[in-house]
């Protein structure tokens, strides 16, 4: 039905109304434990018996609902998510009718269910991890999904964005609760698209056993509330900053339609220094890297679904479109430290051009019952990304400057990557009683990493020709097939749930210049404990314990070099074994009347874990991943909630942990252990003028490595809110990084060299934004 018919639909049928007799019936949808008014409810009224619809509403901030319609004889339905549908059968309006009070009863809790939570805050806790709304953090509007990982307690987002989770490295980043090629670009996902994430650090059998650190579930906004709505954003900030938006949904009882797209265009630039000595050599080296970028994406997310009968089909599609543009110029000096005596200086700039095109598309069937817990779903996933990306490399050798007549070397690469992936997955709830809850699943995952990298010299007669000495081409596929089985009980006091997943891992790495296959296939289980006690309503204690595994990824495994800068050469190990890992986790949630607390007792025990060995050979460095012995992570986590006062609320954690590195397989100084801690507090005041200040401030202290440590950072962000229009309209000023302190850096250490690094990239950045929804 176009927009122009549906007005027309409701003008028509207002004139049909008053002229057949209008009775009007209304109510007030309430909680059926404790009749505390419930919005949001949406109300139906059906023809009598039937499942046509004849108009609906929602219920609003106090509960109350009011539909108008023709004398006669209907059915009303209300739904609620977390709540089981009411139905009120047969009802005969001859006249205006208030219903009153129309109680909702809660959906049965399970394990996985049990939240303690505030209800003005962006986060609550459960017994798996954390459940983020990042739009009622302020800090993340104009953002991008790592901006809103960033501001997320237990995650840390290092230089490159890559994810860490209580100071592991492996997460597992799903996508609408799938893996997807989105995962590799999430800096390319503007928090604007993102309905909810959720954090869980140790997931059960039900999820991947892949990942270290656990879970990061991203779910995308596909619009649930009846009616018609949408939004807008525009968001500007310094440097020409440009973030905007739109996203529309049409729901009703039949079918449910949505569609958003974002534009950014994000310019930074930044300086990165190293420093390193090599004691047998007496070298002296310094580097400073001068860059600036500018990445400009449309993003796009559109969907459906289709209710008919028991069944829901859904459609999902995700795409990404992005083009980014860097100039990277590096400083590089050389001496001898007995003598001053310069042994080598160059320039090298390297201009880089990258496009790159993600699909992804979800077809999904759920079959619903009468039992609301008993659930049936089957789902197939394709995802494609296409990277393509130039670089046109200057070398100014023996040169300070950046002078025409100092260029004496050329050099170009071309990088074309491919990626697919295929999931295919079912997943059935069986309750066998009010208590026991069964669950299974199957699921297989299929993925291909293409990798084509070749790099061009120019010769003396000025044309450029591949050295393939460097040129490589390395094809990553893998398949990963798995089965799961948990059972569940909830009582009155224990809840608790037992699940093993078993996985079949076949890997293919084949490098074409050398014709080297190599084959990896392995079959593990992967066992899952999660125990709730509830002492009262307001304490809770959990219990879980999971087994995991963290596969080695395509570029780890790829052994050619990356030589963006000769003295600092990054390659692959195709001999990786995967880690893996034993975590347990023991905690309590207390809830009060406006504020809670969970505290979290961890432990983490991984078997050949993977990190990064720094080697200097004939005065260039090699970081190679390799697998130590084991790793051992202890510690505990304060996540609080508290609305102080009406007009003051805060919420943030703190984790401190104990980690130990074991790499004497390699050599004895490759033991390391510290102590660690961070913090991430977010706290919002309601000010006079209906304005609003929210306060982000996050903390992390120096973390070991294999070789060295990763030095302490902090920052702060702020902004101020003011709403218009009965909240429809809002607008908001932030600077993030406030007192520009958000930097990077740490060193590399052994008996024959000390090196350290500093990032400093520009985080001090000033938004304006607007919101406007409908």
């Amino acid at each position: 039905m176009t927009l122009s018919k549906f007005y027309l639909f409701f003008i028509l049928s207002g004139i049909s109304l008053a002229a057949q007799g209008q009775v009007t019936v209304k109510g007030q949808i309430v909680d059926g434990e404790n009749d505390d008014p419930l919005l949001f409810a949406q109300v139906a009224l059906f023809e009598a018996g039937s499942e046509n619809t004849i108009t609906y509403t929602q219920s609003d901030e106090q509960g109350h609902f009011s539909l108008d319609t023709k004398k006669g004889t209907y059915d009303i339905k209300v739904y609620l998510l977390g709540y089981e549908n009411k139905k009120i059968s047969s009802l005969n309006l001859k006249a205006d009718k208030d219903l009153g009070l129309i109680p909702l009863t809660s959906e049965g809790k399970q394990l996985d269910e049990v939240l303690v939570q505030s209800s003005t805050i962006p986060m609550r806790t459960d017994v798996e991890g954390l459940v983020i709304t990042p739009e009622q953090n302020l800090a993340n509007v104009g953002g991008t999904l790592l901006d809103i990982l960033r501001n997320t307690p237990s995650i840390s987002v290092s230089e490159d964005g890559s994810i860490s989770m209580r100071g592991s490295s492996g997460t597992n980043i799903l996508i609408n609760g799938r893996n997807s090629s989105l995962s590799q670009n999430l800096d390319q996902i503007p928090a604007s698209a993102i309905e909810q994430i959720k954090v869980i650090n140790n997931p059960n059998a039900r999820y991947d056993a892949e990942a270290e650190g656990g879970v990061i579930n991203i779910i995308l906004k596909r619009g649930e509330d009846m009616g018609t709505h949408g939004g807008a954003e525009l968001t500007y900030g310094t440097r020409n900053r440009l973030n905007t938006g739109a996203r529309f949904n049409h729901t009703t009882t039949k079918y449910n339609v949505y569609a958003g797209y974002n534009y950014r265009d994000w310019k930074n630039r930044g300086e990165r220094t190293v420093f390193r000595e090599l004691y047998e050599d007496n070298e002296l080296l310094n580097q400073r890297t001068e860059g600036n970028e500018r990445q400009q994406t449309h993003s796009m997310n559109y969907g459906g679904d289709y209710y008919f009968g028991n069944n829901i089909i859904s459609y999902q599609g995700v795409y990404n479109s992005g083009l980014q543009r860097e100039t990277n110029t590096l400083y590089s000096r050389m001496e001898d430290s007995q003598t001053d005596e310069l042994i080598l200086q160059y320039i090298r700039e390297n201009q880089e051009s990258e496009t790159d095109d993600v699909f992804d598309n979800a077809l999904i069937y759920e079959r619903t019952f009468d039992d609301k817990s008993r659930e049936l779903k089957v789902s197939l996933n394709n995802s494609y990304q296409n990277q393509y990306k130039t670089q046109n490399i200057s070398i100014y050798r023996d040169a300070s400057e950046l002078l025409p007549e100092n260029l004496n070397g050329q050099e170009k690469a071309l990088t074309d990557e491919k990626r697919y992936i295929t999931v295919v997955q079912a997943d059935y709830v069986h309750p066998v009683n009010e208590k026991v809850k069964l669950e299974m699943g199957l699921k297989s995952t299929l993925r291909k990493f293409d990798n084509d990298y070749k790099y061009y010299q120019l010769d003396s007669e000025n044309d450029f020709v591949e050295n393939p000495e460097i040129s490589n081409r390395f094809l990553y596929k893998d398949q990963i097939h798995a089965g799961y089985f948990i059972y569940s009980r909830t009582g009155k006091k224990w809840d608790f749930t037992l699940g093993t997943r078993a996985e079949y891992t076949h890997v293919e790495g084949y490098l074409f210049n050398t014709d080297d296959l190599n084959v990896h296939d392995y079959i593990n289980l992967f066992p899952s404990v999660q125990t709730l006690y509830k002492v009262n309503e307001e304490n809770i204690f959990k219990f879980t314990y999971s087994r995991r595994i963290d596969r080695p990824t395509a570029w780890r495994l790829n052994p050619f070099p990356d030589i963006t800068d000769s003295l600092s050469v990054r390659r692959g190990n195709p001999n990786l074994q995967p880690e893996m890992i034993n975590s347990l986790e023991l905690g309590h949630m207390v809830n009060w009347e406006k504020a809670s607390l969970t505290t979290n007792l961890f432990y983490r025990h991984v078997d050949g874990v993977l990190d990064y060995i720094t080697t200097v050979e004939n005065g260039i460095s090699y970081q190679q991943p390799m697998n130590l012995n084991t790793a051992q992570a202890y510690g505990v986590e304060f996540i609080g909630m508290w609305d102080i006062s009406a007009w003051w609320n805060v919420n943030g954690s703190v984790s401190m942990f104990q980690s130990k590195v074991d790499g004497s397989n390699i050599g004895e100084e490759f033991v390391s252990k510290g102590f660690s801690w961070n913090s991430k507090i977010t706290t919002d005041f309601s000010l006079p003028y209906a304005l609003t200040l929210q306060l982000v401030g996050d903390y992390e202290s120096p973390e070991i490595e294999a070789q060295g440590r990763d030095y302490a950072r902090y920052s702060m962000d702020a902004t101020l809110l003011k709403n218009f229009m009965e909240d429809r309209l809002s607008v908001s000023v932030s600077v993030r990084d406030l007192f520009n302190t958000r930097t990077f850096g740490g060193y590399n250490q052994s008996s024959s060299f000390y090196q350290e690094f500093e990032r400093n990239w520009e985080s001090r950045i000033a938004l304006v934004s607007a919101r406007y929804n409908f």
